[in-house]
């Protein structure tokens, strides 16, 4: 563990050096909060009172699920002398999936949202002392619609949720949503904020303080948008559809990607901030308190202008540039100009780790551009436009004595490290074959996916000749438990035949059936019903 911590701090040095001195916005001093931040990224800072600030912290070894956890719960205190305490590990508001805090729904009440482990959605958890304790789950329809990078607060008194994410309405990258409290768990359906705040590029972080009925986000194409940056817009009504023009809050602007205000007091506020767009992030402040300029004047934002189709407009690498007043109606008239403000594309960043010790594993990666096979190193630094480029759907992470990893280069990251767990090829340890599929009901392999996923299996056995496994095969609870039991163990049977086709030895190979005896999820969602309808390779010599 010792050693992953040497190679990330050293891996992130240079960002780090951005924050240990500071620098200035407006000429006023912005400082990173001392204990509070780490070399990991630091996001998305609410606070509840009580010189309390909770935050998330992503890829921690502390964490509940170790370097690859997307994001737990962290706390840090300011002392009566303005110091950040040393950051707590709060494993009462975590689990081994991505985690935040949208704040409190009342003073002993606190919202807190989970995905990617055993609980998915909003939970309330109820202040017992120092202590917080799960309470229930909220429900909000809707919710598992929202992807992407999803942030939010509660605000108005815990009597509306703003969220942000990537939906079916979105109108393009991550969205700003509201829902409002029906009830003590009710919430109503997530509703659009609409083209007043969304654009086509990233909206998120909303913070809305009801007191002057400002909305607080991040953006990175609203007008003067460096990379994101914090924009203010002004509620315009009594619905939550009709906001102001947004303007940029340049008080708190830098080259980099400035998301996730909270304020402390009205004069004090943190946010979160990178050195640039695939730097770690950190949590920041002025390091004494300063005048808020905080933008008064707004005006109605103009009508949503028309623009051509986006991914026309992409492939012929073009902008458009609306050359009509605001204040015009119907189809504006548009101008294309050529696209002059591409910035520099940095390397994807992998962090390849055991899936047992959280050690870091070297690796190297390699995939296939029509018949010709390609393989890098690390070092080779390789750019998200080379896969696009050619075409590559995804690629495989290689390491000796691991079995292969398969990543799909749409869940490559952008901004953030792209985590791959491998797993050691040693006695007691099992694989899941997540790209193997059946045909409904039967033990038929199908799809090309499948095959090529055997094949590459068979293609690892024979290099590793001495190696045996046991082939596990498993079905959801659904049914007679007889008739799953034996579905389950003809599955393992045709995995087991194509490999001996492919021409691993008989008697490498050894299978069993479970049945639904041995579920990984619940069965009372469809969900969990699929994770637990799965084969599975147990290595035994």
């Amino acid at each position: 563990m010792r050693k992953f911590n040497n190679v990330l701090i050293r891996a992130s040095g240079a960002m780090l050096l951005a924050f240990c001195f500071s620098f200035n916005l407006q000429a006023q001093k912005v400082v990173s909060l001392s204990g509070a931040n780490s070399p990991q990224d630091d996001m998305n800072p609410v606070w509840i009172g009580d010189n309390t600030l909770l935050f998330t912290r992503a890829f921690h070894p502390d964490n509940i699920g170790g370097v690859t956890d997307p994001g737990d719960i962290w706390m840090t205190k300011k002392s009566d002398s303005g110091e950040w305490q040393e950051a707590v590990h709060r494993a009462d508001l975590s689990t081994d999936g991505y985690d935040f805090s949208l704040g409190l729904e009342d003073l002993l009440t606190l919202l807190v949202y989970h995905t990617g482990g055993e609980r998915f959605g909003i939970y309330q958890y109820s202040k017992f002392g120092t202590d917080w304790n799960f309470l229930r789950q909220v429900t909000i329809p809707g919710l598992e619609g929202l992807s992407g990078q999803v942030t939010g607060r509660v605000a108005s008194g815990g009597k509306v949720i703003f969220l942000s994410g990537k939906a079916k309405d979105s109108k393009g990258n991550e969205d700003i949503y509201i829902s409002e409290k029906l009830g003590p768990i009710e919430w109503s359906t997530p509703v659009n904020l609409g083209s007043a705040i969304n654009t086509m590029g990233q909206e998120m972080s909303p913070y809305y303080d009801t007191e002057s009925g400002k909305l607080y986000f991040s953006s990175n194409m609203h007008e003067d948008a460096e990379g994101k940056d914090i924009f203010i817009a002004k509620r315009m009504g009594t619905d939550w559809v009709n906001w102001s023009k947004p303007v940029i809050w340049k008080q708190l602007s830098s080259a980099g990607s400035d998301v996730s205000v909270t304020f402390i007091t009205k004069e004090e506020v943190v946010w979160t901030s990178t050195q640039n767009s695939d730097g770690f992030a950190d949590l920041l402040t002025f390091e004494t308190v300063v005048p808020l300029v905080i933008p008064e004047e707004f005006t109605v934002a103009a009508p949503e202008p028309f623009v051509p189709d986006a991914k026309q407009e992409e492939a012929n690498k073009v902008l458009v540039v609306p050359i009509y007043p605001a204040t015009s109606v119907g189809f504006p008239e548009v101008k294309v100009v050529e696209d002059k403000t591409k910035k520099e594309e940095n390397p994807i960043r992998w962090v390849v780790v055991d899936a047992k010790n959280k050690a870091l594993v070297p690796f190297f990666l390699s995939w296939k551009t029509g018949d010709n096979a390609v393989s890098k190193t690390v070092a080779d630094s390789l750019k998200l436009s080379e896969l696009v480029d050619s075409q590559v759907k995804e690629l495989k992470v290689n390491a000796e004595g691991y079995f292969p990893e398969t990543v799909l280069r749409s869940d490559i990251k952008i901004g953030e490290p792209t985590v791959v767990l491998m797993t050691k090829a040693e006695s007691g340890s099992i694989v899941l074959l997540d790209n193997v599929s059946f045909k409904r009901g039967t033990a038929e392999l199908e799809g090309e996916q499948t095959k090529m996923s055997l094949v590459e299996l068979s293609e690892f056995l024979l290099e590793n000749p001495e190696m045996k496994l046991r082939i596990h095969g498993h079905t959801d609870s659904a049914g007679d438990p007889g008739l799953n039991k034996a579905l389950s163990l003809e599955r393992a049977g045709s995995v087991r035949d194509f490999l001996i086709e492919q021409g691993v030895p008989f008697e490498s190979l050894r299978i069993s059936g479970w049945g639904g005896t041995r579920p990984r999820a619940s069965n009372a969602t469809e969900a969990g019903r699929s994770k637990n309808r799965r084969v599975e390779l147990e290595v035994e010599r």
